[in-house]
């Protein structure tokens, strides 16, 4: 069963603390008051409300505004964290790799596509000009792949 009042009552105590925190002159807590905090205290009410409130429809919001404030904090942190594109897909596809890991039949396609591809912008550029070059070759017909793609997915059996 459901229970609906985890989320708003984490929220509140992560804003309150947030706002109370802001109060004091601590230096080391200067840094975490920004703008990815408040990514973090709303990612974070949404797996509370996942996990203690058994409702799976929060676990991929959560993670993925925890996946964006850490990586917003860490950018700043940090100075060798990666700024690469490559981390927005990394980022949602392990939120749809958590999403699969609790609920065990959403996510896990998207996830593997996302992480494929977040793989592909980090690790070879190399591959990405070979990929690129490879699109050259079939510039006016890509479109249509697509399209046959989607159709295909569209009207598969299962």
């Amino acid at each position: 069963m459901k229970k609906q009042g985890i989320f708003p009552g984490i929220l509140f105590i992560g804003v309150g603390v947030y706002f109370l925190l802001q109060q004091f002159d601590l230096p080391f807590v200067k840094q975490l008051l920004t703008w990815p905090s408040i990514l973090l205290i709303i990612g974070l009410a949404f797996l509370f409300q996942s996990y203690l409130g058994h409702d799976s429809g929060a676990v991929f919001p959560g993670a993925l505004l925890v996946g964006l404030g850490i990586h917003f904090h860490s950018i700043v942190i940090f100075a060798n964290w990666p700024t690469h594109w490559a981390m927005f897909t990394l980022i949602v596809g392990l939120s749809f790799l958590i999403l699969y890991l609790r609920t065990k039949r959403d996510g896990l396609v998207p996830a593997i596509i996302l992480l494929i591809i977040s793989g592909f912008g980090f690790f070879s550029s190399d591959l990405m000009h070979w990929f690129v070059s490879i699109l050259d070759i079939f510039e006016g017909f890509w479109p249509i792949l697509l399209i046959a793609l989607g159709v295909y997915l569209i009207f598969r059996r299962k």
